[in-house]
């Protein structure tokens, strides 16, 4: 008989690693407590029409951390095993992540209790829209501005806009980012969070004295994230990519695997693996691979304190949540490896859906190029914050990064007058 292993509950995680900081920086105790917990939550209850003609009952949530820098940002998620405790752990970490990027927003996150893949597109639809008319009360581009997040898509956000605008009797643009872009969704969306990231390596190298030129990277998850950082790897950085893995296995070639040849294969096959002159690994084995970069870009804490002693790699960048664990955080750090954390490394998505809120705001819309310097400077500035930080007090990047956010919001709380 297998004995089940419980999770680590995702919202205390949070409060633990702000409780660490908080220490560090001796927070005012008022202020430790009111970032401790989100300042709203709306629970809601959804009935909607299926195609069958019963009415099925889903449940919601809309959680929003703090606004003291400006007005909530995050995602909703589509997903059977959503629970309360993990919007509010991402939407504690969504006001981490814009305060550590300087954007003058605060953290927020909802999620539906659902199992789309069994969803015809017509009960996505009329999902979407009821959510939508459930929590609108407490959105808007002054409030809080969703995005997607897992399996919602840029035309889930545009049946909910389109139903936020029929509530308020306008066109409201702005009250969601991520839209396609006939309905004011912004160039460069598509693959900023692995832009970012690659930013952010391009950064790391430097502080490091890497030369990435032919040098040879990982990367654990093939979806969005994963395969624009395999184009991205060798288009802006000259790397190799050796190894790429999706949720069917994992596939390695020692003298690099072409990307286009990869996404092609992808597409016909469903899966990356049996492509052609590549030899199948585990995700083990692929975790431990002697490569410059590894990009942990699919599934939560792959890198625990029982693997760390294999890892090889010289950077690890997350452009997923949570890859690596708290337990492993001082173990990689001791042996010299520099992570970029998730909060930092994968930021590039929630800045480029800041930059979509601008250009809905004043009706003008940026070229592709434009949007890659801005989100490139803002990277940039945030990858300095979080390294000048470590070096200060002699932490790992997961902590300096947290150090500089809750630095941030807690300034912005007490110039309110909030404590």
């Amino acid at each position: 008989m297998s004995i089940r292993v419980p999770m680590p509950d995702p919202f205390k995680t949070a409060q633990n690693q702000l409780d660490e900081a908080a220490a560090i920086i001796r927070l005012d105790p008022a202020a430790h407590e009111l970032l401790r917990c989100p300042m709203r939550e709306l629970h809601v209850t959804m009935p909607v029409k299926m195609d069958n003609g019963t009415t099925k009952v889903f449940r919601g949530f809309r959680v929003q951390h703090n606004d003291a820098r400006g007005p909530n940002k995050g995602g909703i998620r589509f997903h059977p095993d959503e629970t309360i405790n993990t919007v509010r752990a991402l939407a504690t970490w969504m006001t981490w992540k814009t305060a550590l990027l300087d954007i003058p927003l605060g953290g927020g996150k909802g999620g539906v209790i659902c199992d789309p893949k069994t969803m015809s597109a017509g009960e996505l639809e009329r999902l979407s829209r009821a959510y939508i008319r459930q929590v609108g009360r407490i959105l808007g581009p002054e409030k809080d501005i969703p995005a997607p997040d897992v399996y919602t898509t840029p035309q889930i956000m545009a049946w909910m806009a389109d139903e936020y605008a029929f509530m308020q009797g306008n066109n409201e643009f702005g009250v969601i980012t991520g839209k396609p872009i006939a309905l004011g969704g912004s160039a460069g969306r598509g693959d900023a969070t692995a832009r970012g990231g690659i930013y952010c390596v391009r950064e790391a190298a430097t502080a490091l004295g890497i030369n990435l030129t032919g040098a040879a990277a990982a990367i654990l998850g093939y979806g969005n994230a994963g395969s624009s950082a395999h184009k991205l790897a060798v288009e802006l950085l000259g790397m190799m990519v050796i190894a790429v893995s999706d949720s069917k296995g994992c596939i390695y070639n020692a003298e690099g695997l072409d990307y286009n040849a990869v996404k092609t294969h992808k597409e016909k096959t469903g899966t990356v693996t049996g492509f052609p002159g590549s030899s199948a690994i585990s995700n083990e084995e692929l975790l431990a691979l002697d490569v410059t970069v590894l990009f942990p870009a699919a599934l939560e804490s792959v890198i625990t304190e029982t693997n760390t002693s294999n890892i090889r790699a010289k950077i690890i960048a997350e452009l997923a949540n949570g890859p690596t664990t708290p337990e492993a955080d001082p173990i990689l750090y001791n042996k010299g490896i520099h992570i970029i954390p998730d909060l930092l490394c994968n930021a590039g998505g929630v800045t480029v859906s800041y930059f979509e809120m601008v250009q809905n705001a004043y009706g003008y819309y940026w070229e592709e190029d434009e949007v890659h310097l801005r989100l490139e400077k803002k990277m940039k500035a945030a990858f300095q914050s979080v390294h000048k930080t470590a070096q200060q007090y002699k932490v790992h990047n997961r902590l300096a990064a947290y150090i500089v956010a809750v630095e941030r919001v807690a300034e912005a709380m007490k110039l309110r007058g909030w404590y």
